[in-house]
């Protein structure tokens, strides 16, 4: 894989990681994410990593989720930035290994060029969900003659537009679809399991690619919120209002978290609210086909430490 698709990789998963932060709390069955030619699943205990390789063959393998953050990670709002760190920690790690299980490559990459990996993602991420947002909302601003209120709903507008683009626009690269179409198999698997249905191809294949846990229902979420917390922060320079929004991104990511949680708790009522940033996951899902859905489903068997079925997509033909 090339640096430039190793980062472009990276910062989508970079991401899909800070949005993930507002999955539903406990009890939860389990959680997951896309990987490079896999899928990773979260379960109670352990993470379950399953990746296919050039030649066909799926690999697996699986390691103890690792709580950390004492009590900190119990206190609202600031477990919510606890939570998106621990995914970024184990999206990266899984990022990394599937490039390397499903490209055969012998050499892991090395703490460097982790670092400068997620330093070029960062940047990216940065470049443009802030410092875009911030400049055309300021042009904005200064044609519509727009008060300091009004100019940072345009900012938050434009950032989830911003968004929209970015993953649109992502999902043309041949690469990046077939991580989607993973990211389809995972939520299928899920609703399968969840459903009480036996975690076979067949059956994973008629489920939605939507899941109602998915991460990316957290951006309408993060837009609402970034507007009253940047607003908060009054205005100034441009300069003055990047350095704030980076500052504060921890901020509006655990106020989100909160929310996501008090929605989960409502039941029905928070289900109907969440319904509508359901929809962007058809923006960062696919379709996915049996082979990718037996992939997900190894994921979930290292994840839960269970063996579903041995049935393969060929056993089917």
């Amino acid at each position: 894989m090339s640096f430039i698709s190793a980062a472009l990789s990276a910062a989508a998963a970079l991401t899909a990681a800070v949005l993930r932060a507002g999955e539903k709390p406990a009890p939860m069955p389990v959680g997951g994410q896309a990987v490079i030619e896999g899928v990773l699943m979260k379960g109670y205990r352990r993470w379950g990593l399953a990746v296919r390789k050039e030649n066909g063959e799926i690999v697996t393998e699986s390691w103890p989720v690792r709580t950390w953050g004492g009590r900190w990670a119990k206190i609202p709002v600031i477990r919510g930035v606890v939570n998106m760190i621990d995914m970024l920690r184990e999206g990266f790690r899984a990022l990394s290994r599937s490039a390397d299980l499903s490209l055969g490559e012998e050499e892991e990459m090395t703490a460097r060029d982790m670092a400068v990996t997620v330093l070029v993602a960062a940047v990216m991420v940065i470049g443009l969900f802030v410092v875009l947002p911030v400049w055309l909302a300021d042009l904005l601003k200064q044609r519509a003659g727009l008060s300091v209120f009004w100019g940072n709903v345009a900012e938050g507008c434009v950032r989830g537009a911003v968004f929209v683009a970015y993953l649109a626009v992502i999902g043309l690269w041949k690469d990046m679809a077939r991580i989607l179409a993973y990211h389809g198999a995972e939520h299928k698997t899920i609703n399968t399991y969840e459903a009480g249905e036996e975690v076979i191809v067949e059956n994973v294949m008629k489920h939605s690619r939507l899941h109602p846990r998915c991460g990316t229902s957290f951006l309408l979420i993060v837009v609402i919120v970034s507007i009253i917390v940047f607003s908060l922060a009054g205005g100034g320079s441009a300069l003055r209002r990047i350095v704030l929004r980076v500052i504060l991104i921890p901020v509006v990511v655990g106020l989100s978290y909160e929310f996501i949680r008090a929605m989960w708790r409502l039941g029905r009522v928070g289900r109907l609210i969440m319904a509508l940033p359901m929809t962007f996951q058809y923006l960062t899902t696919r379709e996915p086909s049996p082979e990718q859905a037996e992939v997900g489903i190894r994921a979930l068997e290292e994840a839960l430490g269970q063996k579903f079925s041995s049935e393969t997509p060929e056993d089917k033909q």
